[in-house]
């Protein structure tokens, strides 16, 4: 059994870009954590109501991934910054060394949305060999709605080398996220159904399969 943590900056980027890949983990024996950096706060002008459905849905999302355990850090959701990394980094650092986790799925460096950005900074200083000696592979995965609309500068755009067919299992991550239904959009929303299976397709025909989902592999390590 693995040990694996997917971190999403906001919730849906877990079903977006893992869905299929974190319920084959699951099918697979492995334990699935999830950690969740920013939410939709009261104080930030969201209503009570709001905050309590959508912590709803990441309890049924979390439910229907078969998720271990869920860890949210609570920072104000469009807000993160670089100083937010200075107290993010010892709260991922904290839950990276009491969940151990093998493999780390993270978003993507240059998604277009800086919530994301941020999130891949705090992350990525909590994978340090010396440190984090139980990390063997770090992927990042892609977000619909934010990787495509970043600037595509050579030596930073989203380079897919790592390729999970999720041809079995692609109908029940599009039921899953029928879950966040105001965070989809009709055609040619980008969050829409349909661009959902667009890129499942598409990856997929890039390796043959049916659906596949994409990863940036960044780290290895055989031991």
């Amino acid at each position: 059994m693995k040990k694996v943590i997917v971190v999403s900056a906001h919730p849906d980027d877990e079903v977006l870009g893992v869905g299929g890949t974190i319920l084959k983990h699951v099918n697979q024996g492995d334990e699935v954590f999830w950690l969740i950096t920013t939410s939709i706060l009261e104080s930030e002008g969201f209503t009570k109501e709001r905050v309590k459905s959508r912590q709803k849905e990441i309890e049924r999302v979390g439910k229907e991934l078969g998720i271990s355990e869920i860890f949210s850090l609570e920072y104000p959701t469009m807000k993160l910054s670089s100083s937010s990394i200075i107290t993010m980094v010892s709260k991922v650092s904290k839950i990276f060394s009491d969940v151990k986790p093998e493999i780390i799925y993270c978003l993507n460096r240059t998604d277009a949305h800086s919530d994301h950005r941020f999130t891949f900074d705090a992350v990525m200083a909590c994978t340090k060999s010396f440190r984090y000696p139980f990390v063997k592979q770090v992927l990042l995965y892609e977000c619909i709605s934010e990787t495509e609309f970043a600037p595509a500068i050579p030596e930073r755009v989203f380079q897919p080398n790592y390729f999970v067919d999720i041809s079995g299992l692609f109908d029940r991550k599009k039921e899953i996220m029928k879950i966040y239904e105001s965070e989809l959009g009709e055609h040619p929303f980008p969050r829409s159904l349909r661009n959902i299976e667009a890129l499942a397709v598409h990856r997929g025909a890039t390796v043959g399969v049916e659906y596949a989902e994409a990863f940036q592999l960044i780290k290895y390590i055989d031991k």
